[in-house]
């Protein structure tokens, strides 16, 4: 919230929910939602939910969500990330 923007280059992860909301957003984003962290760090992926406009209401809950990840619009589309795919962080979360 407060910023006019997502950068190409990043992303807000919001370990612990299972849903979010678009009120007060500015901009459109791309969700992706994880599940349970495997042994190697590796997170399924749930759900995506592509080019979600500002203001127009809640993403609800997504069973077995254990975080979310808000990207730039389009970067899904441009990544071919999809459900059932496995992500995992690397190097240092700031």
């Amino acid at each position: 919230m407060g910023r006019s923007d997502l950068a190409a280059d990043e992303a807000l992860y919001l370990p612990g929910t299972n849903s979010i909301c678009m009120l007060f957003m500015r901009f459109p984003i791309d969700i992706l939602f994880l599940g349970k962290p495997a042994a190697d760090g590796a997170q399924p992926v749930l759900s995506v939910r592509h080019g979600l406009r500002p203001w127009r209401g809640v993403v609800w809950w997504v069973r077995g969500a254990k975080g979310a990840i808000e990207l730039p619009a389009g970067t899904l589309e441009a990544t071919g990330l999809r459900v059932a795919d496995h992500v995992r962080f690397e190097g240092q979360l700031s």
